[in-house]
């Protein structure tokens, strides 16, 4: 079996699988659409800046479909996400965990430390990460909001964040979000883009934004002690910037099941219970020799200190 990044020989096969694809990043399923099989592919052979990866696996057996699996990863960033794979009938290949395994070594000589994945829990799909080592770190669901919400709060209590509530906004991160998830899935340093609650001046609420020409993708951090949380959700639901017509989809983690509740109140619709998955490309690894830091200015020269690196998955 080969493994190849795609190029324009590969255009017919892509028209071959542009609806039989099976998905694992749900944000950028329901803000751009399905169709993200034959633009992401396009967009990866065209400019590979845009952090788009799209690999072709080609079997000897000549009764065997080509596979397309895509990733993508962000310049400088840890953390790679699986988009797709195409056919849907991947998985039931014996062939599949060589695909996954490729694949995570491919992005990991890229530089990614870990690969996440969005599955539904009890399928095929969830069977088959877990035998590529992939581990579940948290749950989620995903609620479609209605287009209509009655809100008590007029003007609106969320503002667009500054710059200024960073901190802010990575002390309530920190709060909220379990130890284990944050090794995986870190606050950007910067550029942060969202909508922000304050009451008396206590950020209470960050809900992180994603538009799509399909949809728009909300991720809430709202801290337990809030009041009014179903005013508040429907208050932000309501006044969303540029929301026009487009279908919203708010994403709830497992530690902030307590929203849904709320949720529930605003006529918003469920999705099934999902698993979010990690496969680790990277560890953390002493090196067997110390080295010793100089002495400054004739004062005392420091103890030696350990130093630490990362050996990556081969």
């Amino acid at each position: 079996m080969g493994i190849r990044l795609f190029d324009w020989r590969d255009f017919p096969i892509l028209l071959r699988y542009r609806h039989r694809g099976l998905f694992f990043d749900n944000a950028s399923v329901l803000t751009r659409g399905e169709m993200l099989v034959p633009i992401g592919a396009m967009l990866s052979y065209f400019a590979h800046a845009l952090g788009i990866y799209t690999f072709l696996y080609t079997d000897d057996d000549q009764d065997s479909e080509p596979i397309l699996g895509q990733v993508t990863h962000g310049q400088g960033e840890e953390v790679a996400k699986l988009s797709f794979l195409a056919p849907e009938t991947v998985l039931e290949a014996d062939k599949t965990l060589d695909i996954l395994d490729r694949m995570a070594q491919q992005i990991g000589n890229r530089g990614a430390f870990h690969l996440v994945a969005e599955v539904q829990e009890r399928s095929a799909a969830f069977d088959k990460l877990r035998d590529s080592a992939f581990a579940l770190y948290v749950h989620q669901r995903i609620w479609k909001c209605p287009q209509e919400v009655q809100v008590k709060t007029n003007p609106s209590q969320w503002r667009d964040i500054r710059s200024t509530d960073l901190i802010a906004v990575r002390s309530l991160y920190s709060t909220l979000v379990p130890a284990l998830v944050q090794q995986v899935e870190l606050l950007p340093a910067e550029n942060l883009k969202g909508l922000v609650y304050y009451l008396e001046e206590e950020l209470l609420a960050y809900a992180d934004i994603r538009y799509g020409q399909r949809g728009i993708w909300v991720q809430p951090y709202i801290h337990p002690d809030a009041r009014g949380v179903t005013d508040q959700l429907g208050d932000l639901l309501q006044n969303l910037p540029n929301r026009h017509s487009r279908p919203v989809y708010l994403c709830v983690r497992s530690y902030q099941s307590w929203l849904d509740n709320s949720l529930e109140d605003l006529q918003a619709q469920p999705g099934p219970l999902q698993a979010v998955m990690v496969k680790h490309l990277a560890i953390g690894k002493k090196v067997r020799n110390s080295f010793s830091l100089p002495a400054l200015e004739g004062g005392q020269q420091e103890v030696t200190t350990p130093f630490m690196q990362s050996e990556r998955y081969e």
